[in-house]
């Protein structure tokens, strides 16, 4: 029997044990320093069983999964490195950033555990255990980082455990993951918050910003909704590659400001066609770091029971809409009635059903 450990049981955590639990020969642990969270995990049977204390979480523990904060990740690593973990014991994390999280991890050696660097490039617009699903991996990709002399049969190993995500497993450097993911997800998340602000800023004099602002501006801005804490640690984590990041941008930036100022209608069209023709490159449906949005608009006429109408139709087929919202500002939305849903089968199934009865659907 296989003992799997995982500190910090919330999103990732919580969605990577509910992939382990019920596997044979698996028995997931669960660590919390709260007893109530430790409770919670159990009876939300997302664990096996739960402790408060990480000696017992640990020890004899063939797997261990770091799902904490980047900013704790070095203390986790220093408490286990402390501890006589199980010969051949593989230790890994979910951090959102590599290289510092690797170089704590060399306090590991000659010890009798293994570390390898794990990130799950998925998430959710909900944090916390009430959020973890044995869905959220499948498909996504699952980046491993391991130093030159990790042996093989560790990465083997871990790779087949992984295997229960049905993620997509790719081995990157260290230091590579954190220059990619910056740039993917860490500076847009910058350029959100800095745009947002910007706005919040006009609207201190202009209350019309805050009012027209919906539709597509909130959409492309989602992710400055980010939890202020944890993107705190990965920003400071990653500084050095969001330094050099931040001065290429400001090098774009400027670009089109030269543009603009030359009235260079030719290289703003060129700007556009190149980005929309990498972009169209991207693939859909494959899962990413920056979290999914299921969402489809609807063009119908803005009367009365129209909502109820379409809820009610999803609702016999057993498609669950998670959010719905009227559009008034409708700048470039396709559709007076916005619905969120789940997952991509479900947005599928809405856009099919919806299709047949005679609603005009855009993406």
């Amino acid at each position: 029997m296989k003992k799997v450990a995982i500190f910090g049981v919330g999103l990732i955590g919580g969605s990577i044990a509910l992939c382990l639990k019920g596997q044979p020969d698996v028995t997931v642990v669960g660590y919390s320093n709260r007893e109530s969270s430790a409770k919670k995990y159990v009876q939300r049977g997302v664990v096996d069983y739960a402790t408060t204390s990480v000696e017992e979480a640990a020890l004899d523990a063939d797997f261990i999964f770091l799902c904490v904060p980047v900013g704790l990740m070095d203390d986790y690593i220093s408490q286990l490195c402390r501890l006589p973990l199980k010969q051949g014991c593989i230790v890994t994390d979910v951090g959102s950033t590599k290289a510092s999280v690797m170089a704590s991890a060399k306090a590991f050696a000659g010890t009798s555990a293994v570390f390898i660097g794990g990130h799950p490039m998925a998430g959710s617009e909900r944090s916390g255990v009430e959020a973890a699903s044995g869905r959220l991996l499948e498909n996504a990709f699952y980046v491993l980082t391991a130093d030159a002399d990790t042996p093989a049969q560790a990465i083997a190993d871990l790779e087949q455990l992984l295997s229960y995500t049905r993620a997509h497993i790719v081995k990157v450097d260290a230091r590579q993951h954190d220059t990619i993911v910056g740039a993917i997800s860490h500076l847009p998340h910058i350029i959100a918050v800095a745009l947002v602000n910007q706005v919040r800023q006009y609207n201190e004099s202009n209350g019309l910003y805050e009012l027209l602002a919906a539709g597509g501006f909130r959409d492309l801005t989602r992710i400055a909704s980010g939890d202020p804490p944890l993107w705190r640690d990965i920003l400071l984590d990653n500084k050095e590659v969001l330094l050099k990041l931040i001065t290429d941008w400001q090098i774009s930036i400027d670009q089109f400001r030269v543009m603009l100022e030359n009235n260079d209608g030719e290289a703003i069209m060129r700007a556009f066609q190149e980005a929309g023709a990498f972009r169209g490159k991207m693939p859909e449906r494959r899962k990413g770091i920056l979290h999914a949005v299921y969402d489809c608009y609807v063009d119908v006429p803005d009367h009365p029971g129209i909502v109820g109408s379409i809820a009610s139709e999803l609702g016999k087929a057993n498609i669950n809409i998670s959010n719905i919202q009227i559009i008034e500002s409708r700048e470039q939305i396709p559709g007076v009635l916005k619905l969120s849903f789940r997952t991509q089968e479900q947005l599928d199934e809405a856009i099919e059903l919806l299709g047949k009865n005679g609603y005009h659907v855009e993406l």
